[in-house]
């Protein structure tokens, strides 16, 4: 026969089922969205600043490998050439952010995956 238990114990054990439970399903998924918006942030830093300097380093080449070409009036066309540029790589961006949530899979579909 099963032991009885009093009324106190059962709910001690109810109560510490209940944070158990709201523990797994609130602070650990928190805690892995602060790891994913951690890495997320620190790699969108570094891919920005080398597109700037990547940019940068374009707009330099077009002032001075061009010779005369962007001279006098025309000195203004390398600054929209690389104006274009980033706007194009911005436009591409938005184009593929998605709409899928945190860790979930794109909707593609993958040759020879079951679903």
């Amino acid at each position: 026969m099963a032991s009885s238990k009093s009324v106190s114990e059962i709910v001690q054990d109810l109560w510490d089922l209940l944070v158990a439970y709201a523990r797994q399903e609130t602070i650990d998924p928190l805690r892995n969205i602060g790891r994913y918006l951690a890495f997320g942030i620190g790699g969108m830093i570094v891919i920005t600043l080398g597109v700037f300097l990547l940019g940068l380093s374009g707009l330099r080449a077009l002032q001075t490998q061009t010779g005369d070409v962007f001279a006098g009036f025309w000195s203004w066309v390398p600054y929209l050439i690389v104006a274009l540029v980033f706007g194009g790589l911005v436009g591409f961006a938005i184009s593929r952010i998605g709409k899928g949530g945190v860790g979930t899979n794109p909707t593609t579909s993958i040759p020879g995956a079951s679903r």
